[in-house]
C-alpha cells in the first residue's frame, strides 16, 4: 500500500518511556493502511459464518447453498449499482492486490498474442500493479512508465504520444494511496477510448468517498477493495466492462463468471457490500474538513511543504514533508504521544528503499525521508486533528534542535 502502516499496538498500559508517557488508547491516522471493522458489518457478516455456511450453489442446489447464492448475488448488486455498472460486470476477489493481477495479467493473457505486447503505466502506482507489469515485462511484454508532474498527475499528451498499435492497456490509478492525488480518469479514459486500447483505473483509495460512475466514465476495469471503508480485509473486486477481452490467470474451478476460481468468500462480500452502504457523502465531507484543518495548521510549521495536489486529492488524506527531519523518527515520537500515522521513509521500508511514490513525482530523498501520511476514517474526531497537529509541531521542533540537518 505504498506507505508503511506505523507500528501497530493492542491498547497499552501507561508508563514512562524516557520521561515520555506512553498512552493507553492510540489515535489512529493510517486509515489508506487499515480501517477498523464497523459493527454494523461484523453483523451483517456474522449470520453467514454460522448459519448460512454453505457454498453458493445454483437456483436448483439445496437451500442453504441457495441462501448463499441469493446473499453473494444481493451482494454483488448493491456494489455494482454504486460503480454504475451491471452486477455481472463485477467480480468479487481476495483484496486489490488480486483484482489489479487479474487487470493486467487478465488482460496480456487475452490479447497479448492477438494486438500486441505492450501497456503502459505510471511511476507512483501501488504495488500491485507495478509489480504486475514488471512481472509482464519478464514475459516479453513491454512497459512503459509515463511521467507525472510534481503533484502526480498523468502528462495526457505523453499518454497520446506513448499509445502505438501494440498498447494492448493502460493502467492509471484513480487516487494515488501515498499523496492522495486524484487523477483525471474521464480525460485519461476518453484518449483510451479513441486509441481503442482498455484502461484500468486502481480506485483502491477512491471508491465511495470519489464518484466513479462507469456507466458513464470511459473505463474499462476498476480495482475496489473493502478494507478502505471500514470492511472486511480480505475482499476485493474488479469492474469489468461488459466485452472486454480478458482471461482468468489463476487455474481452478468456474466461479465469478469464470474469471475467478475458488468458492467463493460470502461474508466477505456481504460485509463488503454493508460497508459500501454505510459510506455517506456527509461523512466524506467531515473527513474533508478534518483534512483541510490539518493541512492548515501543519503547513504553519517552518519548512514544511504539502505533497500531492492541493486541489484534486482524495478527501482523507494529507501528506506533509517536514524538512530536518527523518520520518521514522517523528513516527516514532508520535507513537509514543498515542498517534498512529505511516512514513515514506527507507527505515520503515523492508526494501530499505525510500518511497517510489515520492521519488516519482520529482521528490529528493531527503523529500521522501521527511515525509509523513495522515488519513482519516469514520472513527476520527475534529478534537484528534488539534491533538496531532500540536503533537506533530512539538516533536519536529524537539528533533530539529538535536539534528545536525539543516545547521551550519
Amino acid at each position: 500500500m505504498g506507505l508503511l502502516m506505523a507500528v501497530q499496538r493492542l491498547p497499552k498500559s501507561t508508563l514512562e518511556v524516557g520521561g515520555q508517557a506512553v498512552f493507553e488508547n492510540m489515535i489512529y491516522f493510517d486509515n489508506a493502511a487499515a480501517t477498523r471493522l464497523d459493527e454494523r458489518v461484523l453483523e451483517a457478516m456474522k449470520p453467514y459464518f454460522f448459519d448460512l455456511y454453505a457454498v453458493a450453489t445454483s437456483q436448483f442446489g439445496y437451500s442453504s447453498g441457495v441462501d448463499a447464492r441469493d446473499a453473494l448475488d444481493g451482494a454483488r448488486g448493491q456494489i455494482a449499482a454504486v460503480l454504475g455498472a451491471k452486477p455481472e460486470e463485477f467480480v468479487f476477489t481476495s483484496g486489490s492486490t488480486e483484482s489489479s493481477n487479474l487487470a493486467l495479467k487478465g488482460v496480456a493473457l487475452a490479447l497479448g498474442e492477438k494486438k500486441g505486447m505492450h501497456i503502459i503505466t505510471t511511476p507512483i502506482e501501488d504495488f500491485p500493479v507495478l509489480h504486475s507489469a514488471r512481472a509482464l515485462e519478464k514475459q516479453g511484454f513491454r512497459v512503459t512508465i509515463l511521467p507525472v508532474d510534481e503533484t502526480g498527475r498523468v502528462d495526457l499528451d505523453a499518454l497520446r504520444d506513448a499509445i502505438t498499435p501494440e498498447t494492448i492497456l493502460v493502467s492509471v490509478q484513480a487516487a494515488n494511496q501515498e499523496i492522495g492525488t486524484l487523477q483525471d480518469v474521464a480525460a485519461i479514459g476518453a484518449i483510451c477510448r479513441e486509441k481503442g486500447v482498455l484502461f484500468h483505473t486502481d480506485a483502491t483509495h477512491s471508491f465511495t468517498r470519489v464518484l466513479l460512475d462507469v456507466g458513464s466514465l470511459p473505463v474499462d476495469l476498476a480495482t475496489v477493495s473493502a478494507y478502505t471503508i471500514h470492511g472486511p480485509k480480505g475482499v476485493g473486486g474488479l469492474y469489468v466492462r461488459e466485452g472486454t477481452a480478458i482471461r482468468k490467470w489463476m487455474d481452478g474451478g468456474f466461479q465469478e463468471f469464470d474469471l475467478r476460481p475458488g468458492a467463493e468468500n460470502i461474508p466477505g462480500a456481504v460485509g463488503f457490500a454493508k460497508a459500501v452502504e454505510l459510506v455517506t457523502s456527509e461523512e466524506t465531507a467531515r473527513l474533508q474538513a478534518m483534512r483541510d484543518r490539518l493541512i492548515a495548521q501543519l503547513l504553519k510549521i517552518p519548512d514544511t511543504r504539502l505533497n500531492g495536489h492541493p486541489v484534486h486529492r482524495l478527501p482523507q488524506n494529507a501528506n506533509v514533508s517536514f524538512r530536518f527531519v527523518e520520518g521514522e523518527s517523528l513516527l516514532l515520537h508520535l507513537d509514543l504521544r498515542g498517534f498512529a500515522v505511516s512514513t515514506g521513509s527507507a527505515c520503515f521500508s523492508r526494501s530499505l528503499e525510500a518511497s517510489h511514490v515520492m521519488l516519482g513525482i520529482g521528490g529528493n530523498h531527503e523529500r521522501a525521508h521527511g515525509s509523513v501520511r495522515f488519513t482519516f476514517g469514520r472513527y476520527n474526531e475534529e478534537c484528534d486533528v488539534d491533538a496531532v497537529a500540536k503533537a506533530v509541531a512539538e516533536v519536529v521542533a524537539d528533533l530539529r534542535r538535536i539534528s545536525p540537518l539543516g545547521k551550519e
